[in-house]
């Protein structure tokens, strides 16, 4: 399962994202008999590799703020 595709977060797949819609809009027999499933796995590596990339900002942002919070707590302490 995979997450709503056309959003601003997911800009970098547009194009394997308009690739699965053209597939689906082929029809049911053809998402039912496999024909699709080269365009999804392109769309889940490709959402993969856009969460990692977020993810991985994330962790940064959270220990440059953690290192924040730790200097203030650090001054408070040396200041009381």
């Amino acid at each position: 399962m995979h997450p709503h595709l056309h959003t601003k977060d997911n800009r970098a797949c547009e194009e394997v994202m308009t690739i699965l819609d053209e597939c689906h809009a082929r029809g049911f027999l053809w998402k039912s008999m496999g024909m699709c499933n080269n365009a999804k796995t392109a769309v889940n590596k490709c959402l993969r590799a856009q969460r990692l990339e977020r993810t991985a900002a994330n962790r940064e942002a959270a220990k440059a703020k953690r290192e924040e919070i730790r200097q203030k707590w650090a001054e408070i302490d040396a200041n009381s």
